[in-house]
């Protein structure tokens, strides 16, 4: 990995703080800079990838109701009070 430097300004008062902050942690300021650009980093890209994943499924969805592959609200309805019933009936037996 070749470094590289990364410079920015600060307000004084809030890079005394963080410096103070980050020796209390036995850490150098740069360790948790870097800690925190990996970690924004990180989360920014499990959070495109999810935003991929779920357009494409929001699209799919479209898709299959356009092509008129639509299930009955009744349908679903009573699916899911199955799904409730059995829901309850699980919770009464392990009260």
């Amino acid at each position: 990995m070749s470094d590289t430097t990364f410079t920015f300004r600060v307000d004084k008062g809030l890079k005394e703080r963080f410096a103070k902050a980050a020796k209390t942690r036995d850490r150098a300021g740069s360790q948790l800079l870097r800690d925190f650009m990996r970690d924004f980093v990180a989360a920014s890209t499990e959070q495109t990838e999810y935003d991929i994943w779920f357009r494409r499924q929001v699209q799919a969805g479209l898709d299959e109701a356009d092509s008129g592959r639509l299930v009955p609200g009744d349908e679903v309805e009573a699916e899911f009070a199955k799904r409730r019933a059995e829901t309850r009936r699980r919770i009464d037996e392990a009260s």
